[in-house]
């Protein structure tokens, strides 16, 4: 039965590649929107979005127009419940939404190395941490700019020099640019000796994230700046309000993919079993039953949708996984990643999707009048 399967199929090769086609192009649409929602979700949970704060000027938004006194690290870390507290200090090249945004983080290279959940793919922590002007730089910039231990990199105001590239655990990390606090602070043009963009306040096990952000903001009040602080998934997620809009509405875009498919799958199915109307009259003379014949025609469906949809969701993983591709605003990213939870709901929706389109052309096989079928020209 599935030799005559893909002999009907490859009898009509122009109609089957084209469906095929348009099944891996709506998927790999499917799967592109799938990345961006889950590299949000990774963004604005787990456990160093709920247990570490983000102290921020009041009323501010982009990284540029936060200015806190570098000191105010030395009161918050008298706070209950606050570990430890990291100044720093935020560049970056658009506020706006971008595609290609590069965003550097100014803080302690040591601080760095015991926090932040980065490993170096090569360079030397020591380089970074003796040179003034080094950066170590995430592996998704470093691809997107094509730059490799070593390399003097500039961009705006900003010249560093490269002294290794790190990969992270967290995906968002992968799209950052690590220098000294020192070296933005002291930059020419930036203006920032003694300020800092934002302090992130890490927390002992048992505190109360909640309770010891309104602690910080009321500390604080009687200081020079006021302050916002919030958990940091929470600091993300407002920073990339109109994003989230942007990505909860590019979530029916994913579904309209799916009824594409369908529709399509559908169509083809459907001519098809309509050309051999009388192909399935003869198979049921032949002794061939009604369910057989449902099961030809729901092959066919199938195979069409998993060649197609499977083919998709391959190459969007494989592009995702080469392109280091992220979208960012005010200094916060969204990294696109592949995974296999897109790989596995690729593949399911593509057979789930091929058995729903070829449903109503299998009951119209299995249910053909072969009298009438067979009198037709």
């Amino acid at each position: 039965m599935l030799k005559y399967v893909f002999k009907t199929l490859w009898r009509h090769r122009a109609r089957t590649l084209l469906t095929v086609t348009g099944a891996a192009v709506a998927m790999f649409v499917y799967c592109f929107v799938g990345s961006v929602q889950e590299g949000l979700h990774r963004l604005t949970t787990g456990a160093d979005a709920d247990r570490s704060l983000i102290v921020f000027q009041e009323n501010r938004f982009c990284p540029t127009s936060s200015r806190l006194p570098e000191d105010y690290a030395r009161r918050i870390r008298k706070v209950p419940g606050v570990r430890d507290v990291m100044p720093i200090q935020v560049w970056t090249n658009n506020c706006r939404a971008s595609l290609d945004i590069v965003v550097f983080n100014g803080a302690d290279p040591k601080q760095i190395q015991q926090t932040r959940p980065v490993t170096l793919v090569n360079g030397d922590w020591q380089s970074f941490a003796g040179q003034r002007d080094a950066a170590i730089v995430g592996r998704n910039v470093a691809q997107r700019r094509g730059l490799k231990t070593g390399d003097q990199f500039s961009i705006g105001e900003i010249s560093v020099q490269v002294a290794g590239v790190f990969a992270s655990t967290v995906p968002a990390e992968e799209n950052l640019i690590y220098t000294s606090l020192e070296f933005l602070q002291y930059t020419r043009g930036l203006d920032s000796a003694g300020l800092v963009t934002q302090h992130e306040v890490l927390l002992n096990e048992d505190a109360d994230p909640d309770r010891v952000a309104a602690n910080i903001d009321e500390m604080l009040r009687a200081g020079s700046v006021a302050t916002k602080t919030r958990r940091k998934g929470a600091f993300q997620a407002s920073t990339l309000s109109d994003l989230i809009d942007l990505i909860g509405f590019a979530h029916w875009l994913g579904y309209a993919c799916v009824g594409l498919v369908l529709s399509l799958v559908a169509t083809t199915t459907v001519m098809s079993v309509q050309d051999r109307i009388k192909e399935y009259a003869v198979l049921q003379t032949l002794g061939v039953r009604p369910l057989s014949a449902m099961r030809l025609v729901l092959s066919e469906s199938m195979v069409l949708c998993l060649v197609g949809g499977v083919s998709g969701t391959v190459l969007a993983n494989a592009v995702l996984a080469a392109g280091g591709f992220a979208i960012g605003a005010e200094g916060a990213t969204i990294a696109f990643r592949p995974s296999l939870n897109l790989l596995i709901s690729g593949s399911l929706i593509s057979l789930i999707v091929g058995v729903a389109a070829g449903f109503a052309p299998a009951v119209q096989a299995a249910t053909v009048p072969i009298v009438n079928a067979l009198r037709e020209s």
